[in-house]
């Protein structure tokens, strides 16, 4: 399926209610759009899951045969053009949503995964209060002129965010970079992290669903 020019998958319960909450999940780098469905088992009952697909192809970029929602430059910094792209083709899913859920949503959660994770923080933050909170699995806070932390982009915003503390491919110093620059800007950041590498841990995975179990009931 596709929505507003993203391919995406569903993952819905066998029997969807209204005011569910609803989890929108982006692949890492050089992944695709059905990697993120494994994650459904860790999500509160009931959950309503769309795992769009990147806009970008990875392999003229070296990510292999899968897909990119930015082009990586050094540590924190990406090309920002590409980022931004990104982020207007999700406004075309986010706008969609309604005609593609199978019920009225409830709180409605970005997230994602390694390059999932970043692009999530990028959306929210330029989209302020568009979404309930942001799920940010292994990601880094891009360094990118237009995502100033700002009282207008940073208010109400709620953040769960896991990490490796041996992660080899986003540092988990990278990771407490962009946490402390959240924190000073008042973010409502909730963290947990893992002896792990780059991956999402069964436990940092029950922690996310238990976290949005709570925004949503608050």
């Amino acid at each position: 399926m596709s929505g507003g020019g993203l391919a995406f998958e569903t993952g819905f319960p066998e029997t969807p209610r209204d005011g569910a909450p609803v989890a929108i999940l982006l692949h890492g780098r050089g992944s695709h759009m059905g990697d993120l469905q494994g994650l459904r088992p860790g999500l509160p009952p009931g959950t309503l899951v769309v795992t769009p697909q990147a806009p970008h192809p990875g392999a003229p970029w070296g990510y292999g045969p899968g897909w990119a929602w930015y082009r990586y430059v050094a540590e924190d910094r990406v090309v920002g053009e590409t980022l931004h792209e990104s982020l207007a083709a999700l406004d075309g899913l986010m706008d969609a949503l309604e005609s593609i859920l199978p019920v009225a949503p409830g709180p409605i959660f970005l997230g994602g995964f390694s390059q999932g994770g970043t692009t999530s923080l990028a959306w929210a933050l330029t989209r302020p209060g568009r979404v309930a909170g942001v799920l940010n699995f292994s990601g880094f806070l891009a360094e990118d002129a237009g995502l100033e932390l700002t009282p207008a982009s940073t208010e109400g915003l709620r953040v769960f965010w896991g990490h490796g503390r041996r992660d080899p491919a986003i540092p988990f110093g990278l990771g407490e970079k962009g946490r402390a620059r959240l924190e000073e800007a008042g973010v409502d950041l909730t963290i947990v992290d893992a002896d792990i590498g780059h991956w999402i841990d069964p436990a940092e995975l029950a922690a996310a669903g238990r976290w949005m179990t709570d925004v949503g009931e608050g």
